[in-house]
C-alpha cells in the first residue's frame, strides 16, 4: 500500500480523490477518516468533499452533465470528475462502461491509467477488509459522524 501511495506519478488531489471515493461507496469512515484530510491538504474543497461524500454522483433519475457542473463549480474540473466516476464504476459494478473509460483515457497517460487503477484496486481490497472485519470501523454511521470514544 506504500507503494501505491507514494511511489505512483498521480498527484496527490487524484489519488485521494479516488481513495475516498472507494471509502464513501464501500462506507468506509476508517479509510475516510484518514484520507479526506490529506484530500484537503491537496487542495479539495469542503464543498469538494461534499460531492465526493453523496450516496451517488449522479442521482439516479438525473442529468450527468448537470452533477458534472456541480462538481466543477466546486474546483472539480474534467480530471477529478472522471477519477470520480472511473472508481465509482471499479467500486460499485466492476466493469467500466467504455464512455468513462474514455474520459479518464483524454486526461491521463497509459500509466497514470493503470496507476488510478490500482489505486481504486487497492483500496477497495483495504476498505472491504476493515469494514468486513469492523477494524476500526464505525459501521452503521457515515462520514461525519463522531467516532465513538
Amino acid at each position: 500500500m506504500g507503494a501505491i501511495r507514494t511511489r505512483t506519478t498521480l498527484d496527490a488531489r487524484s489519488r485521494e480523490l479516488a481513495i475516498c471515493r472507494v471509502a464513501v461507496v464501500n462506507r468506509a469512515w476508517y479509510e475516510w477518516a484518514h484520507h479526506a484530510p490529506l484530500a484537503r491538504a491537496a487542495g479539495v474543497s469542503e464543498a469538494g468533499l461534499d460531492i465526493v461524500k453523496r450516496e451517488f454522483l449522479v442521482p439516479k433519475d438525473g442529468d450527468e452533465e448537470k452533477a458534472r457542473k456541480g462538481a466543477e463549480d466546486v474546483g472539480l474540473g474534467e480530471k477529478e470528475w472522471a477519477v470520480l466516476r472511473y472508481t465509482d464504476e471499479m467500486t460499485r459494478n466492476v466493469h467500466v462502461p467504455d464512455d468513462v473509460f474514455g474520459a479518464l483515457e483524454r486526461v491521463f497517460g497509459e500509466r497514470e491509467v493503470v496507476e488510478v487503477t490500482a489505486t481504486v484496486a487497492s483500496y477497495n481490497c483495504v476498505s472491504r477488509f476493515l469494514v468486513a472485519l469492523d477494524v476500526g470501523e464505525r459501521n452503521g454511521t457515515g462520514p461525519d459522524d463522531t467516532p465513538p470514544h
